[in-house]
């Protein structure tokens, strides 16, 4: 079942332990513009992370706060997707096929 945080500390504490890393979409990252964000994981041979270039976690939570997102993770699997706060409030209110 998946979880949905916002705290900076579990999402790098589950991302790591994962072996995942802050990344930006290469087309989207340009100078100052970190672009939209994700969690990589460059040691998993089905993660397909070419796109995607490596950002610190100081400029992912710098966007993650600016953008208002939230991280849906499974704590036994690889799986998350970053979602707008908006969308993670519909979700706590039984709402499961909102996205953004």
């Amino acid at each position: 079942m998946a979880e949905t945080t916002t705290d900076h500390d579990t999402i790098r504490k589950w991302a790591e332990g994962k072996g995942g890393k802050p990344a930006a979409v290469k087309r989207t990252h340009k100078g100052d513009d970190v672009g939209i964000i994700r969690i990589m994981f460059p040691d998993n041979p089905q993660s397909e992370h070419d796109a995607l270039t490596e950002i610190t976690w100081d400029e992912f939570f710098a966007e993650f706060e600016e953008r208002e997102l939230a991280l849906l993770y499974d704590e036994k699997s690889l799986f998350s997707k970053i979602i707008g706060r908006d969308t993670a409030e519909k979700r706590a209110h039984g709402d499961h096929k909102a996205a953004r």
